[in-house]
């Protein structure tokens, strides 16, 4: 079984749901968790926290699943790609719904050659050509996200690996 790390980021989570999604995603890893949960700045009454994760493969796609549920929760999971695995990234907002999308060894999303074909295909025009490729890399959630990100300006960064 190939193992690799992420990053699981909870930008925003009303404080009942707290230690549910602690006990949530520590069944997902199969190990204890307990977070430090700070006030999310972007909005009235949240709560953030993140985790730096190790599991095999996959392990970003469960904690998704697991995590989807809750109407309420922003959140974000990176998951590092291996020589056996394309990494991942999932988003989720209450409004957008939930987007997931391949990455590559160097943090880029991936683009299937088929999806960009259709979106060449089905845009009559350059501006519906760049409304179909954000669309593709998930602009909509990055622009919700921004918020819930930047209010954490200042926080301490967790660095996955130093290279060197």
């Amino acid at each position: 079984m190939t193992t690799t790390r992420g990053v699981l980021h909870i930008h925003s989570a009303p404080s009942a749901l707290c230690p549910h999604i602690e006990w949530a995603v520590a069944g997902a890893l199969g190990v204890s968790i307990t977070w430090s949960w700070l006030p999310q700045p972007a909005e009235r009454a949240a709560y953030r926290a993140e985790y730096a994760w190790r599991g095999p493969v996959g392990t970003a796609t469960r904690l998704a699943s697991t995590l989807k549920r809750w109407g309420r929760l922003r959140f974000e999971i990176t998951e590092e790609a291996t020589a056996e695995s394309e990494g991942e990234r999932y988003s989720h907002t209450p409004a957008l719904g939930i987007f997931h999308a391949v990455v590559g060894l160097h943090g880029d999303i991936l683009l299937p050659e088929d999806r960009v074909r259709h979106a060449m295909a089905s845009s009559p025009d350059d501006r519906a050509l760049r409304s179909a490729l954000d669309a593709l890399l998930g602009a909509a959630w990055d622009a919700e996200l921004d918020v819930f990100r930047h209010a954490a300006d200042g926080v301490p960064l967790r660095w996955l690996h130093e290279v060197g």
